[in-house]
């Protein structure tokens, strides 16, 4: 019994640390998204005539003990006219729980008209969770589920994307997580033993990514954005942002999250090639009280050719 007991208390842990990320936070978030796209969508890759690396780090909620840590590292760009390949690596990490991932996607691109034309991707890979039970303190002495050690478990993963492009717009959609594996967070033997199973699994996702670019003149241009997100048992999420672009070269603009919280960013183009980013999310009023804020930070290489240009970021 006393097992048992302990048993519920760590799914309970569990759940307080890792219940965002069951439902709402199961995948990193990003402020910059319109920046990091690939991240959210893997077919945008197949709007890009060169590859590009970017590489986000986030830190949330400071002034929070264990509050989440992410990092991203995405490549993506075309490989031939209708042919894309992508890569993303990614690690989130909140108080004793960490989610660690990594996956490669195709995508394959065609006209449908002379202005519109429309990219399907699947990506695979692998996503991998951690419990690090070093430093919990059981309520009983030798515990058997605390003496097992860190609980690791490593499962495969797929999404699926669509997005549909023109000259200065595209919006699509993506379904990360499409293999809803169970977590298997209980070791087999123990639960076994004990008659019982672990409830923890990757729930799927539904995002909605769109941006669309109006020039004023050959200096400044304007990108309104939005993300939906969608996972059940949890409220939609909502963020609208609106980014200011001078010269190809310096951006800053400001985003809304429909829980309340407002986020600016600021960055810079080096050469077309370089790119450096921040952002500052505000925290919501419910929030305001414990969190300063959270901040993340993005660096990106595009590799283009020594005649090309941009044509849509």
């Amino acid at each position: 019994m006393k097992i048992i007991e302990m048993k519920k208390i760590l799914i309970l842990i569990i759940a307080i640390c890792f219940g965002g990320m069951l439902k709402a936070q199961q995948l990193p978030q990003l402020t910059q998204y319109m920046i990091n796209n690939y991240a959210v969508n893997p077919a945008v890759s197949g709007m890009y005539d060169y590859y590009q690396v970017k590489t986000t780090v986030r830190n949330q909620w400071i002034g929070i003990s264990d509050a989440p840590r992410t990092t991203i590292l995405s490549i993506y760009g075309k490989k031939s006219n209708n042919v894309g390949l992508g890569g993303l690596v990614f690690n989130d990490q909140t108080g004793p729980t960490s989610n660690i991932g990594a996956s490669a996607s195709y995508t394959y691109s065609f006209a449908m008209t002379r202005a519109i034309n429309m990219s399907f991707a699947l990506s695979g890979g692998f996503t991998q969770f951690k419990l690090t039970t070093d430093g919990m303190n059981a309520e009983h002495a030798g515990d058997d589920f605390m003496e097992n050690g860190d609980v690791i478990t490593t499962n495969p993963d797929a999404t699926f994307g669509f997005n549909m492009y023109g000259d200065k717009w595209y919006f699509g959609a993506a379904i990360p997580q499409l293999l809803t594996m169970n977590l298997d967070l209980i070791d087999e033997e123990f639960a076994k033993i004990h008659n019982t199973y672990s409830e923890a699994s990757l729930a799927r996702h539904f995002y909605m990514l769109g941006a669309y670019r109006h020039d004023f003149n050959p200096f400044w241009s304007i990108e309104p954005s939005v993300l939906l997100k969608s996972v059940e048992a949890a409220p939609l999420q909502a963020d609208f942002g609106i980014k200011t672009t001078y010269d190809d070269r310096l951006w800053f603009g400001m985003g809304y999250r429909n829980n309340g919280e407002i986020s600016a960013l600021l960055g810079y183009s080096i050469q077309e090639r370089y790119m450096i980013g921040y952002s500052y999310d505000i925290p919501s009023p419910d929030m305001s009280g414990y969190s300063g804020g959270s901040h993340e930070f993005m660096i990106g290489i595009r590799f283009l050719a020594a005649d090309e240009s941009e044509i849509m970021r």
